[in-house]
C-alpha cells in the first residue's frame, strides 16, 4: 500500500513529473492581437504627445524643428504650480481613503452577515464607478452654497466651501474610499485564521498580532492601494471641471484650457507638454503598483 501511493522514482518519471511544456512560436502568436491592440491605443497617442512636447512650427515657413522649450514652460509659473496641486490633492485623498477604506473593509470581513457583505461589497462597486458631472452635480445639490445639507446644518458660518481645495477633496474621498474596500478586502480575506490562532497560543494579544503579523502581510496590498488611488485621483477631470472650474489649480484643468485657448491661444504643445508629464508620473505610479501587487499575491496564496 505504500509502495502504490509513494510517487515514481524513477529517472525518467521524475523528469517529466518537473519538466514544463515548451512554448513554441504559436504560443506568442496567441498575444498578438492584444499587442496590436496596445500599440493601436496607446502607442500612438504616447507617440503623438512626445511628437507635439519636443517640436515647434514655424508659423510664417511651416517647418518643424525640435525644441525643449515645451517641456521647459510646462515646468514653470503656474502649469508647475498646478502639477503641484494635483499631486496634493491626489496623494492626501489617497491617504485618508486608503485609511477609511482598510476600516471599513476590515468591518466587513469581521461581519458575521453575508447580506450585509454582499450589500456593502455591490455599494462600493457602484460608487467607486461614480463621478464626473453626475458626481458633482449631487454635491452641490447637498453640499453646495444652496444645498440641503448645507442650509439645514448653516455649513457656510462654519466656512464651509465646496468650491475649494477641501471640498474637491471632500468630493474625491466619495468615490476613491469605495474603491478602497473593494481592493483591500481579498487582502483581509487572505490572512489566514490559523495565524491568529497560532498568535494566540503563543501568548500574543490582538495589537501584537497586527504589528508583527498582520500588517507586514498587508504592506504590499497597502501600498499597492494607496498608489492605486493616487493615480485615480491624478487622472481625475470631470468632476473637477465641473465642480470647481479654474479655482483650484489642476494639470487636468490646465491641460483643458491650454487645449481649448481659454487662457492664452497657441499653448497646445504645452499642454502635450504637460500630458507627457502627467504620463511620465502615471508610470512611475505603476512601476510601483506592479511589484507591489505581485508580492501581495506571493504572501496572500
Amino acid at each position: 500500500m505504500t509502495a502504490l501511493s509513494q510517487p515514481p522514482t524513477s529517472a525518467g518519471g521524475g523528469a517529466s513529473s518537473r519538466r514544463r511544456p515548451r512554448r513554441g512560436p504559436r504560443t506568442h502568436l496567441a498575444a498578438l492581437p492584444l499587442l496590436c491592440f496596445t500599440a493601436l491605443c496607446f502607442g500612438l497617442p504616447v507617440g503623438a504627445l512626445l511628437y507635439g512636447a519636443v517640436t515647434r512650427t514655424d508659423p510664417d515657413t511651416g517647418a518643424t524643428a525640435l525644441t525643449g522649450e515645451h517641456l521647459a514652460r510646462s515646468l514653470q509659473g503656474p502649469y508647475l504650480g498646478s502639477l503641484i496641486g494635483s499631486v496634493q490633492l491626489s496623494a492626501l485623498t489617497a491617504l485618508i481613503s486608503s485609511l477609511l477604506g482598510v476600516l471599513i473593509a476590515q468591518a466587513i470581513v469581521t461581519s458575521r452577515s453575508r447580506a450585509l457583505r454582499d450589500a456593502a461589497l455591490t455599494a462600493s462597486g457602484v460608487l467607486a464607478n461614480f463621478g464626473g458631472v453626475p458626481l458633482a452635480f449631487a454635491f452641490i445639490a447637498t453640499l453646495g452654497i444652496s444645498g440641503v445639507v448645507t442650509q439645514l446644518a448653516d455649513l457656510t458660518s462654519l466656512g464651509w466651501n465646496l468650491y475649494s481645495f477641501t471640498g474637491l477633496a471632500v468630493v474625491y474621498l466619495y468615490f476613491l474610499t469605495p474603491l478602497m474596500v473593494l481592493v483591500i478586502i481579498p487582502a483581509l480575506d487572505g490572512l489566514r485564521p490559523q495565524w491568529r490562532e497560532a498568535a494566540q497560543n503563543a501568548g500574543a494579544s490582538g495589537r501584537q498580532f497586527w504589528r508583527h503579523i498582520g500588517l507586514p502581510v498587508l504592506a504590499p496590498s497597502l501600498l499597492g492601494g494607496f498608489v492605486l488611488l493616487f493615480g485615480s485621483a491624478f487622472a481625475a477631470h470631470a468632476t473637477a471641471a465641473a465642480l470647481v472650474g479654474g479655482s483650484v489649480p489642476l494639470v487636468t484643468l490646465k491641460i483643458a484650457d491650454a487645449l481649448s485657448g481659454n487662457v492664452l491661444v497657441g499653448q497646445e504643445n504645452v499642454a502635450l507638454a504637460l500630458s507627457l508629464d502627467m504620463i511620465l508620473i502615471a508610470g512611475l505610479v505603476m512601476a510601483v503598483y506592479l511589484p507591489l501587487q505581485r508580492r501581495s499575491a506571493r504572501w496572500l496564496r
